[in-house]
């Protein structure tokens, strides 16, 4: 689910560079999250085609590459969330179900 999540916190923002979607991330609960995993991340989702990418020098600093969803991003997205929000109601009814017993 780590690529979906990236692809909602690049959507949540309509681009964004690896610190903030780590920072989006971190924010939503996943306190491990590092670049060693992140940006192996994004670069599997840049070569499938759902982020486009572009470098950008930075005020101050260095250079920042920004992320932004491509169209066929947008629908992986679309339909990777449906596909968890099936998943997790059958789990959560296979659970009821023990409870109930």
């Amino acid at each position: 689910m780590l690529p979906t999540c990236i692809l909602q916190a690049v959507a949540g923002s309509g681009e964004a560079y690896g610190y903030q979607i780590i920072q989006a991330l971190k924010a939503a609960g996943f306190d491990g999250l590092s670049g060693g995993t992140l940006y192996p991340a994004l670069n599997r989702l840049e070569t499938d085609g759902f982020v486009s990418s572009e470098w950008r020098q930075g005020d101050a600093g260095p250079g920042k590459k920004f992320y932004s969803l491509t169209p066929e991003g947008r629908q992986r997205l679309q339909e990777s969330a449906l596909d968890w929000n099936r998943f997790s109601a059958l789990i959560k009814d296979l659970l009821e179900e023990k409870k109930a017993h």
